[in-house]
């Protein structure tokens, strides 16, 4: 059965379920950081923000021999592929290994030559022990050397834009040449959460004034303070991201940042966004032209049967918290599938919507899936959110992933 039948089959359930899936502690793009494109020939560098590198990647497939791998999947084999990675914790295992683990995936992503590695912002979520990414990316990136290094982002409401940029312009400091501003608009996960962060639901609504404060400290641009400098952020050039569902993407375009977008599930609304956002652009100092990232969960593994219990750990930990209001540390894939029968159809229709929408299987069938969306979408990059409990499982799925795109390490 191809990847396309497999998540078919579970689509229907999962639109009566709704947006089960958005994990609404931090991410804005559907598997960015807590609810979430041009194309990038070889050559095409001046679309990339000041201070990137053009890294289209070519080498090995695989299963298919190379020369067979860029003829049949151009977009594929000409697209950089990058990774964001949620610190997600394991049932059984001490949050504080989530972290270990998140910088040991960033050692191996750069080996296998993804573009970017993002970490990403949670407050007060068992599952997650990414808290504070600005840290964490710091750590991703003294024990890396050459991929980039980023958030998934930070969540303006929960700070004050002038501290993000002092943070940001630290960070490009010491790494120079290697840091992605990754920014979203979401608020804590509960109440509770929202005041202990000194915010409200209706912080969002700022998100597009904090965003050209922010991104003005970079470029000594206009902004509320202009006696006050963030240092030593002025002047220098930090490639800023949104991380957006629909209304995100039209900020993204009215400021003139590159736009990270997924929700691989409902992919006519995400590629209105996309249009919307390239028809509506506007050029910034940081952006001179239109750059999305689409983003999404893959698994790959040798039988499609094994590539879907990858999936299975995250999709119970969203459906449970749909039903709980907690977001749990993920569970072996075993345990999942023994417990299934005794789901209630509430607790089923969740379920089944967070596994719906995802790109999983084996290679030959991951890369004829990415390819076709890469082409209607025109992506100029893509990047992957698997979590799962397994951690060989994940490092092997990233590894054959590596291999399906033709990236360089």
């Amino acid at each position: 059965m191809s990847t396309r039948t497999r998540t078919t089959t579970t689509q229907g359930a999962g639109r009566a379920a709704g947006e089960a899936g958005r994990l609404a502690a931090g991410d804005q793009t559907g598997g960015l950081g807590g609810g979430e494109t041009g194309r990038l020939a070889t050559g095409q560098t001046d679309r990339l923000a000041a201070g990137e590198t053009d890294r289209l990647a070519t080498g090995e497939t695989g299963t298919l021999a190379a020369g067979d791998q860029a003829t049949r999947y151009p977009r594929l084999r000409s697209t950089p592929f990058s990774i964001l990675d949620r610190s997600r914790t394991r049932q059984g295992h001490p949050d504080a290994e989530a972290l270990r683990d998140t910088i040991d995936l960033a050692r191996h992503a750069e080996a296998l030559g993804y573009h970017r590695f993002w970490v990403s912002e949670h407050h007060s979520v068992p599952g997650v022990a990414g808290s504070a990414p600005t840290v964490l990316a710091a750590a991703v990136a003294s024990a890396t050397s050459r991929i980039r290094v980023g958030t998934g982002g930070v969540m303006l409401p929960n700070h004050r834009p002038l501290v993000v940029a002092e943070q940001f312009g630290v960070l490009e400091a010491l790494f120079p040449g290697r840091i992605d501003m990754g920014l979203g608009r979401s608020v804590g996960f509960t109440d509770g959460i929202r005041r202990a962060l000194g915010t409200n639901k209706e912080a969002a609504g700022s998100f597009a004034t904090q965003l050209a404060e922010l991104t003005a400290y970079f470029t000594d641009g206009p902004r509320p303070h202009p006696q006050v400098h963030a240092r030593p952020a002025e002047g220098l050039r930090v490639p800023a991201f949104v991380l957006a569902t629909g209304a995100g993407a039209d900020i993204a375009a009215r400021v003139g940042l590159a736009l990270v977008i997924g929700d691989l599930r409902g992919r006519e609304a995400m590629q209105a966004a996309i249009d919307r956002y390239r028809s509506t652009f506007e050029p910034s100092p940081l952006w001179p032209q239109p750059y999305v990232i689409v983003s999404g969960t893959v698994a790959v593994a040798e039988t499609p049967e094994e590539a879907h219990r990858l999936l299975l750990p995250e999709a119970w930990s969203m459906a449970y918290s749909r039903t709980h209001g907690v977001f749990p540390p993920l569970e072996p894939a075993d345990a999942i599938t023994a417990g299934e029968p005794d789901l209630s159809p509430k607790q089923r229709a969740f379920y089944e919507s967070a596994l719906a929408g995802h790109i999983h299987g084996t290679e030959s069938e991951v890369a004829a899936e990415l390819d076709e969306l890469l082409t209607q979408t025109g992506a100029d990059e893509f990047l992957v959110t698997t979590s799962t409990y397994e951690r060989v499982g994940l490092l092997e799925s990233y590894e054959r992933l590596a291999r399906v795109a033709g990236l360089k390490g």
